[in-house]
């Protein structure tokens, strides 16, 4: 009797419901019909998988909607839009990482990450080309640059956006100043890139005359950028500590700044790394403004206090710009390609820094 009553139960479960395979007899239709709607404007298979997701929803709402009924039609065909629109989100991310793996890889070699630009000209790129040897000329000066361009940029943003956020968070009671601060970074948030170069460079050639071009100029530049997101994301992270931690601290006895530096920040630790990523990552593949107060060099420059110094942005500007064989532009492109792929690498290392640094500075949690 029991087992009797379970089949009945089990069935009303699945009565009017659709089968597993049924959404698969639903996508070769829809992917056949999708192949000759393409092949009639023009068979490309980005418009051939367009066309199938479409068709596909479309049939899935309709049988759905036959079977199960409209509350089911209408959250299934919500459920599919939503993956919908996130593989077209993957799309381009895939197509950008493929693209530069595919033209970047065959230039990154020992050459290329360990040589400059120094001494290379036109007819060592003809000459390369006709003997068939690798590509000469690197951008080992670029990567130094940068490198030495972010950390200055960082050293400078990092402590003012911080010190900035602790005021308004935990400082601030709504006063003219940080009314005053607040404006302030909205505004530098929305400066364009090219506008902070010109207020770097204008700056310093008052003080030091109008030809001042360095990287710590570059990276006044790239910290004008940095700040307001410094402080934005870290204000965020400060503000969602419960107070019940700054009370408890409190009511030991602890003052307000060993508090700060003891509860707030290592809670909030996490989030801070996570922005002060993002804020390097946003400035790391800037170009107007290292154009503007850094220059082009083509040798390696490791004073950031003097003289001219590449980066890898610019790298890419230049070979693309003024390939250093204006007939035979493959070794530039190449070169250009491995730089892109090298930037890219560089922002990954950066997330990957950031989540370490939060995972070994997190709170320890326990019983």
């Amino acid at each position: 009797m029991l087992k009797v009553d379970a089949k009945q139960h089990q069935s009303q479960l699945t009565r009017n419901r659709l089968p597993r395979f049924a959404l698969l007899a639903v996508l070769f239709p829809a992917a056949i019909a999708a192949a000759a709607a393409a092949t009639l404007i023009g068979f490309n298979v980005v418009l051939w998988m367009v066309f199938t997701a479409v068709l596909f929803v479309i049939g899935a709402w309709l049988i759905t909607l036959l079977v199960e009924g409209s509350r089911h039609a209408g959250n299934r065909m919500i459920r599919y839009v939503v993956y919908g629109a996130f593989i077209l989100a993957l799309i381009p991310l895939v197509s950008v990482i493929w693209t530069v793996l595919e033209r970047g890889l065959p230039g990154l070699t020992s050459n290329f990450l360990w040589t400059s630009m120094s001494g290379v000209t036109g007819a060592v790129d003809n000459r390369t080309v006709a003997e068939g040897t690798p590509v000469l000329g690197g951008a080992y000066h670029a990567i130094v640059g940068t490198l030495q361009i972010s950390l200055v940029a960082t050293l400078i943003s990092v402590p003012i956006g911080l010190m900035s956020a602790i005021y308004l968070v935990e400082y601030g009671t709504g006063g003219p100043l940080s009314r005053a601060i607040t404006f302030f970074v909205d505004v530098m948030t929305g400066i364009p890139s090219i506008v902070a170069g010109l207020f770097a460079a204008a700056l310093f050639g008052m003080v030091f005359g109008p030809a001042t071009r360095t990287g710590f100029v570059a990276a006044v530049a790239l910290s004008v950028l940095m700040i307001p997101v410094v402080v934005r994301s870290t204000e965020e992270m400060l503000r969602i500590v419960p107070n019940e931690l700054r009370e408890a601290s409190y009511a030991l006895g602890v003052r307000k700044w060993r508090t700060i530096t003891k509860v707030v920040i290592p809670t909030a630790i996490s989030g801070i790394a996570s922005g002060v990523t993002l804020a390097i990552a946003r400035v790391v593949g800037e170009t107007a403004p290292i154009l503007v107060t850094a220059g082009f060099a083509t040798s390696i420059n490791w004073n950031v206090f003097s003289g001219w110094m590449a980066s890898l942005p610019t790298f890419i500007y230049y070979q693309i710009r003024t390939p250093t064989s204006p007939t035979n532009v493959e070794p530039s492109d190449q070169r250009a390609w491995a730089a892109a792929l090298i930037l890219i690498l560089f922002v990954m290392l950066l997330n990957l820094a950031a989540r370490l640094i939060a995972r070994f500075f997190a709170p320890r949690t326990g019983r």
